[in-house]
């Protein structure tokens, strides 16, 4: 297993997302230098992108997954897919509620369509970056099941990128052990005992919105073009 290091076991609120971001970057300055990604899983992850990528001064991309919805109960993740295509599958969940291939197939297709609509938008603003021998850090404003993560993660790990770090402000112990068997580091800023939801431990937490993105990406293109 990766090295896991849970700073707080604390509850308190993040202001923001930005706050959120430049604290965590506090624990990665060791990472700092021009082989470094941060990568962000919208919406919300790439707020928090920012501001690590900012005080990291490192690139900053996206990492497009989405979250598969289980057939009679939308909120429960019977899995992800990725930007490429590849899905990542809870099977016990899948088996205990005895999804078909027919609803996996159906969920797969509603989600890569999003997918592919976003990447549409997001690689006109900017161009994906190649991450093959850089160090990636990913990204987001909190995990619970960590569902959308793992496919995000997965699809990083496939583009060999000299060491993988998943990064997060918030999530609860299980979930960031799990996910910490897929990465090189795992960072996490507070694991607290009682966890809901991650929107639970911000005082501000807003919807973004493809167009916040998309503002985001667009200073990403003018720092490239700047370099």
């Amino acid at each position: 297993m990766a090295k896991v290091r849970i700073i707080s076991r604390s509850d308190e609120r993040f202001k923001d997302r930005e706050e959120a971001g430049r604290l965590l970057s506090l624990e990665l300055q060791g990472f700092r230098g021009s082989n470094l990604v941060v990568l962000g899983v919208p919406r919300g992850g790439v707020v928090v992108a920012r501001a690590l990528a900012r005080e990291l001064d490192a690139h900053l991309d996206v990492v497009l997954a989405h979250k598969m919805r289980t057939p009679g109960h939308p909120e429960l993740a019977m899995g992800a897919v990725t930007e490429g295509g590849q899905l990542v599958i809870n099977e016990a969940l899948v088996a205990e509620l005895g999804v078909g291939a027919a609803g996996i197939e159906a969920e797969k297709a509603r989600q890569l369509a999003e997918i592919r609509r976003r990447s549409d938008m997001f690689r006109r603003v900017v161009g994906k970056l190649s991450l093959e021998d850089k160090v990636a850090i990913v990204t987001d404003d909190g995990v619970a099941t960590g569902a959308t993560t793992e496919a995000a993660l997965w699809a990083v790990r496939q583009e060999q990128p000299e060491k993988l770090i998943a990064a997060f402000p918030v999530g609860p112990t299980d979930t960031i052990f799990r996910l910490a068997e897929m990465v090189d580091e795992m960072i996490c800023l507070r694991s607290p005992q009682f966890f809901l939801a991650v929107g639970q431990f911000y005082q501000r937490f807003d919807p973004v919105e493809d167009e916040d993105v998309l503002e985001i990406l667009r200073e990403e293109g003018q720092k490239r073009g700047a370099q």
